[in-house]
């Protein structure tokens, strides 16, 4: 009897939840949309979408009401950079997807295919109201760090929704340190790996190789050298962000989004003409190098100002696999230092949608997709939590890994 039940329940574990017609009853609803924030209103899902956003919504026939008493209702945070799903005990022995090493492989590495939706930082980034990210690996073999993936944490196994949707680049002080140590060969060395992508597979077919790139690497590059998918460019002073400015003005086929921008504000006009949007770390202060001297707390108001489009994430050098969820805490952050609150919100979830081009997500508004979280408190305080989320219409379960160990060791929860 006992093996009997253990396999029903191990069925249904592997039986994925179907999305159910649900309405959402009388919450703070947060659109992200020009309806702003609706007090005291209803969202309805429908087949994994939703249906419909405002007042006195009535229940279709067969619809499960969950009544929100009031509470935040948001769409699902996005986590604009992370290595979630790519390892599963960071700073161990076991093994770390997260990390390319050596020269084999650097723009073709592909975070997608090592994405496991397995692993236990999933649910515990579930949790805490983030629903989708973006994932990345980390190279030091050249100035590609490789192809980052979106992803979703349902957890299920077609989490990876978009593969190889940008490509991270170093052209900062990391990329100069990996081209001799000078700006004045990276640069070069840039324009030539994109040369050898786009004469690939002629001039390796012929046997002439690339001047920079091997064949694998260059035929990963290609696409986004042709303008077919975006860069994501780790540079932070303002000297290399105008540098990058002139770059994409000289190449406007070219996509571009920075990663860091810590000196961004310098530069915040320059930047809303060039349309390139940024995803910033509101934390960074401090003058930690030599690129980041002009850091300040206060990046995101500047920028938010001169209408630049930017994300919130945290910055390079300090992205781990197991605190995505922290970006919301980072937004929290963010109001304390003068951005208005539905600013930084739409920072940690419109915002990021927008940047890596998954449009149908980030918002609470007719066709868009479901996913929805329910607050007991603000979402951008550290004691607020999730009550119920939705990842396509399907209601996620809030268990993780840590609330087992957390209620197995709970001294009220013994047995005498």
């Amino acid at each position: 009897m006992r093996l009997f039940s253990a396999l029903l329940l191990a069925a249904a574990l592997a039986t994925p939840a179907a999305a159910e017609t649900v309405l959402i009853n009388n919450g703070r609803v947060v659109t992200n949309g020009a309806a702003g924030i609706i007090e005291n209103g209803d969202v309805l899902i429908v087949d994994g979408r939703i249906s419909a956003v405002g007042a006195n919504i009535s229940a279709p026939r067969g619809a499960r009401v969950v009544e929100a008493q009031g509470r935040f209702v948001t769409p699902g945070a996005f986590a604009a950079m992370s290595e979630v799903g790519l390892s599963e005990i960071s700073g161990s022995g076991a093994p770390n997807d997260a990390d390319v090493e050596g020269n084999l492989v650097s723009a073709a590495a592909d975070a997608g295919r090592a994405f496991n939706p397995n692993v236990t930082a999933i649910p515990v980034t579930r949790i805490e109201g983030v629903t989708r990210a973006a994932i990345a690996p980390s190279a030091d073999g050249s100035i590609f760090d490789g192809r980052g993936a979106l992803v979703s944490m349902s957890g299920a196994p077609d989490s990876v929704f978009r593969e190889r949707a940008f490509m991270v680049v170093e052209l900062g002080e990391t990329g100069a340190g990996r081209t001799g140590g000078s700006r004045a060969a990276l640069w070069p060395a840039f324009e030539a790996a994109l040369r050898d992508a786009r004469e690939y597979p002629g001039r390796y077919r012929s046997g002439q190789g690339g001047a920079v790139l091997n064949e694998l690497d260059a035929a990963a590059l290609q696409p986004f050298a042709n303008g077919q998918g975006m860069f994501l460019v780790h540079v932070e002073s303002a000297a290399d962000i105008r540098r990058l400015i002139a770059f994409k003005r000289n190449n406007p086929r070219l996509r571009f989004a920075i990663h860091g921008g810590a000196e961004a504000w310098q530069v915040a006009n320059e930047l809303r003409a060039s349309g390139i949007p940024v995803i910033l770390d509101p934390l960074v202060n401090l003058p930690s190098s030599f690129e980041r001297l002009s850091a300040r707390l206060d990046n995101a108001v500047l920028l938010n100002r001169a209408g630049v489009k930017f994300a919130i994430a945290p910055a390079p050098g300090s992205v781990d696999a197991h605190q995505a969820r922290l970006v919301l805490q980072l937004a929290g952050n963010a109001v304390a230092n003068g951005l208005p609150w539905d600013v930084a919100f739409a920072a940690v979830s419109r915002g990021p949608a927008e940047i890596f081009g998954a449009g149908n997500l980030g918002r609470l508004e007719r066709n868009y997709l479901a996913d929805v979280v329910i607050w007991d408190g603000d979402p951008l305080q550290v004691t607020s939590a999730p009550t119920a989320v939705f990842i396509e219409g399907v209601e996620q379960s809030l268990t993780s890994r840590q609330t087992q160990l957390r209620d197995r060791y709970n001294p009220r929860n013994s047995r005498r």
